[in-house]
């Protein structure tokens, strides 16, 4: 039987620690309960948000519809050999949790993608990456509930259309389907070892590694996100609030015209990837306190809840942010948080 609840404060539930009240509110453990619940008056007749960790969303007023939040849990070996193996993961397992498991088996692949809030449910909605590795390297295929049929569907790597933090589930697919589970195909020996990205390779050093293992790339990748990123468990925030825009070459020659120091990843097909933080920072943003709102002073890509903002606030200010950012550099920048 699926409770549901009424009137119920999202303040706990989504990491801006925004108060937004939801009009009805249940959670879902299993597949059964969902399919449940898709037969029921209320999710027909009412707006429907699924709701995972809530750690890149930003409630904008109070949510009148029916909010899902997913604990499913669980994690399968589905295959396995002398050099990989391939997990089941369902969608309310927490991301980083899963990286801990993965790494306490000396299972390779997720290694790079430590400390990333949320849950497995999000992670391929959203093709999440950090630090030279995206999700989409290790996905061997997804599954999941048609919200509109009930049915399983199964989608294999190529047919999730990964992008830059896109999907077919963020797009095409979008309000239509369940993440339920995610498969991942992992190394078992002969790791990818990749420390070419950021500052992983000077924070090695700093810990006197010289031979990185899976543990220790994990380390370096916390330790470097501790340093950039608040705990949104004493200040609220979201992480990255930005996507990083991706340029034309020309586009970008030209900023190097204006500064010679302008940062940029060049990719295979002319175009190059310029991080957000740099654009904000040099229109003044970084460390800028508006009431109860602000930009973080370590890293110019976060925006931040100082504890009795609203989300329309950070909503007006990242507006602004992208305004300056266009007026400077002629580049428009992308919100990666899901705005409600």
């Amino acid at each position: 039987m699926i409770k549901i609840e009424e009137n119920v404060n999202l303040k706990d539930y989504n990491t801006f620690g925004i108060d937004s009240i939801a009009h009805y509110f249940c959670r879902i453990s299993t597949e059964d309960e969902l399919r449940a619940l898709l037969q029921t008056d209320l999710y027909k007749n009412e707006k429907i948000l699924i709701l995972g960790g809530g750690s890149n969303l930003l409630f904008t007023k109070d949510f009148n519809g029916l909010v899902v939040k997913v604990e499913m849990k669980g994690i399968d070996i589905v295959d396995e050999n002398d050099e990989s193996i391939s997990i089941k993961v369902m969608s309310g397992e927490i991301w980083h949790d899963l990286v801990v498991h993965c790494i306490n088996h000396e299972w390779g692949g997720l290694q790079n993608l430590s400390l990333i809030p949320g849950t497995v449910g999000a992670a391929p909605i959203q093709n999440i990456g950090a630090y030279g590795v995206e999700l989409k390297e290790v996905v061997k295929e997804v599954t999941g509930i048609d919200l509109i049929s009930g049915e399983e569907k199964l989608f294999q790597n190529h047919e999730c259309h990964f992008g830059y933090r896109q999907s077919i589930f963020k797009h095409q697919l979008k309000e239509k389907f369940f993440v339920s589970s995610v498969t991942l195909s992992l190394t078992k020996k002969n790791h990818i070892i990749n420390t070419s990205y950021g500052a992983i390779k000077e924070t090695l050093n700093e810990m006197h590694v010289t031979e990185p293992s899976l543990k220790s790339i994990s380390d370096a990748v916390i330790q470097i996100r501790k340093r950039k990123l608040p705990d949104p468990t004493h200040l609220g925030n979201a992480g990255s609030f930005f996507k990083n825009p991706i340029i034309s070459l020309m586009h970008y020659q030209s900023l190097q015209k204006i500064d010679p120091q302008v940062p940029g990843y060049h990719s295979v097909n002319q175009e190059v990837k310029v991080p957000a933080g740099w654009l904000i920072e040099q229109c003044g943003w970084k460390g800028k306190r508006l009431n109860d709102i602000g930009i973080h002073t370590q890293q110019a890509l976060v925006i931040v809840n100082y504890g009795h903002g609203n989300g329309q606030e950070i909503f007006e200010l990242a507006m602004q942010i992208i305004s300056s950012v266009k007026e400077k550099f002629y580049i428009t920048l992308t919100p990666e948080v899901n705005i409600i």
